[in-house]
């Protein structure tokens, strides 16, 4: 009698051991949710909780909890605290049969999760702002290196028109002292050629002229020609210049050709454009004055019997 007891007894307990085992209660908050899993943060470590369409989710509400409203498992979000009970399986999983939430817990979970939301989307635009602005900075540093370069352009033009003046200035030192040396001379003879609008063509009066000028000039001792090209205003004063520059390059050809005066003894030519006038340019009388080549035949003054 005693033995059959004890059989009976085992035969029960082996038929319970089963319900027990594999019988599970999580309670924790919810950190994660994909599908129809949930990660549920408990006091043992993180459980994974499988949702079936045998899962209950309900709110218990009331004095004691006595009161119960059934709720969709769409209220399952990161955030809620929840109690699961149900099953485990053979890989660990716990399968829900019902999941009890608080009410206010929820509402505090709901407003977490309406909040995480906007920031995703205000992250997401943050970086297409950042990345707007990584294409405006990449633009503006294209621009500044086409800025150096023209820096770098300008400042070599900056040098070479440096370089100009310089050049300028000593060739402007040279004409003034080539010009402030004549007044140790004497003036032993002057012509003055006049030219039409614009021509360089020397007058048969005016070859006459200086064909007498080069005589008296070649009949003196350590004599120099001195020749300067003068321009009316008409015209910018670049061509005036160059106007007058050819009218006195000119005439010093046909010294050195039919008056036969050596060219060492003709000062290189002075180009006066439209500036030393002596007439106004205002009519059409003046400006036949002013475009005009004068001719001088200088002696030094420390020559003896000049």
């Amino acid at each position: 009698m005693h033995q059959k007891t004890i059989v009976v007894s085992l035969m029960v307990l082996s038929s319970l051991a089963p319900v027990s085992a594999f019988g599970a209660d999580v309670k924790g908050m919810i950190i994660s949710r994909t599908g129809e899993t949930l990660i549920v943060k408990s006091a043992q470590g993180n459980v994974t909780v499988v949702l079936t369409d045998s899962t209950t989710t309900k709110d218990d509400r009331g004095l004691f909890g006595l009161e119960k409203q059934q709720m969709s498992d769409v209220v399952l979000i990161p955030g809620l605290k929840v109690d699961v009970e149900g099953t485990s399986d053979d890989t660990g999983r716990v399968v829900a049969k019902t999941i009890t939430v608080d009410g206010d817990d929820l509402e505090t979970a709901e407003m977490v999760q309406s909040g995480l939301h906007p920031t995703a989307e205000q992250v997401a635009t943050n970086v297409q702002t950042l990345a707007a602005h990584r294409e405006q900075l990449a633009t503006h540093n294209e621009q500044l290196a086409a800025h150096k370069e023209s820096i770098n352009a300008n400042r070599q033009n900056i040098s070479a028109n440096k370089q100009q003046i310089q050049e300028n200035i000593k060739d402007i030192e040279e004409h003034t002292n080539r010009f402030t040396a004549l007044s140790e001379y004497d003036v032993k003879g002057e012509a003055t050629a006049k030219f039409d609008v614009g021509s360089t063509k020397i007058s048969a009066q005016d070859q006459e002229e200086l064909k007498k000028l080069a005589q008296t000039a070649t009949g003196l001792t350590g004599y120099i020609i001195e020749v300067t090209g003068y321009a009316d205003s008409r015209g910018s004063a670049a061509m005036n210049t160059k106007l007058s520059e050819n009218r006195a390059k000119a005439v010093i050809t046909f010294l050195m050709q039919q008056g036969n005066v050596p060219v060492r003894h003709i000062v290189a030519p002075g180009a006066m454009g439209e500036y030393g006038s002596t007439a106004p340019n205002e009519t059409k009388a003046g400006q036949a004055e002013n475009r005009r080549v004068v001719v001088k035949v200088l002696v030094n003054k420390g020559i003896v019997g000049s």
